[in-house]
């Protein structure tokens, strides 16, 4: 389904935090998603209401650290961040306007993008006695090698990119907690997530397409790291 027309927010900021690791909030965070999730959550004004990572536009992205730099948060955010909220000495952190890239999308140009995602798909599945309980259930398969690598172009397509190269990187796997209530005798219901980066070069074959995927987030798992787009020129 193509996605509705999308027109870019007044600010659209991409912050960058380099972690410092002697932090105990910084380790606590690399150790839990759903801590590291709360901690981005700070950087979003009070008062959003319901569905508050939605209003503020918040996509983020742990980049893993390296021989040269240590790991490093990229958040995405159309409202301003207020860095105040940060645990103390969290990280360094630098912030740039998305604004010029944006303007600058266009058919035909060649890009470097970046996601981490959760490349997965839906099956249904039947919970209980296949003869009394017939309602369906559904349960998300994570996709390795040639699948992830399809996956990929599937969702690059419907975001207005072609890629030309395409690497994968294997990353980690997050549990995220059960948004169904459990009775008092029931493990809490899990749902675990396998996240792939993708980096390459790809073409613009759609600059609104490629806007809104931007903005919105490609695949599931956004609260939780996935699904950021990131671009440079190539």
């Amino acid at each position: 389904m193509t996605p509705p027309l999308a027109t870019t927010p007044a600010t659209v900021t991409l912050t960058r935090i380099r972690l410092n690791r002697n932090s105990r909030d910084v380790r606590r965070d690399l150790a839990r998603s759903t801590s590291l999730h709360k901690t981005v959550m700070l950087l979003a004004p009070e008062g959003l209401g319901d569905n508050p990572r939605q209003k503020a536009g918040l996509l983020f992205r742990l980049d893993q650290a390296t021989h040269h730099t240590p790991p490093t948060l990229l958040i995405q955010s159309q409202l301003l961040p207020d860095f105040s909220r940060l645990p103390h000495a969290y990280g360094t952190t630098e912030t740039r306007d998305l604004t010029p890239m944006f303007q600058a999308l266009a058919t035909g140009r060649s890009v470097r993008y970046r996601i981490t995602a959760n490349a997965s798909t839906r099956r249904k599945v039947l919970d209980g006695d296949p003869f009394f309980d017939t309602r369906p259930r559904h349960k998300d398969i994570p996709l390795y090698g040639d699948d992830a690598l399809a996956w990929w172009q599937r969702k690059a397509a419907h975001a207005g990119l072609t890629p030309t190269t395409t690497d994968l990187t294997p990353g980690g796997a997050f549990r995220s907690p059960a948004t169904k209530k459990q009775t008092s005798d029931s493990a809490p219901h899990i749902f675990r997530h396998i996240l792939t980066r993708f980096d390459g070069v790809a073409t613009i074959t759609d600059p609104s397409q490629l806007r809104h995927a931007l903005l919105a987030g490609i695949g599931r798992g956004k609260p939780y790291g996935a699904g950021l787009l990131t671009l440079a020129p190539a």
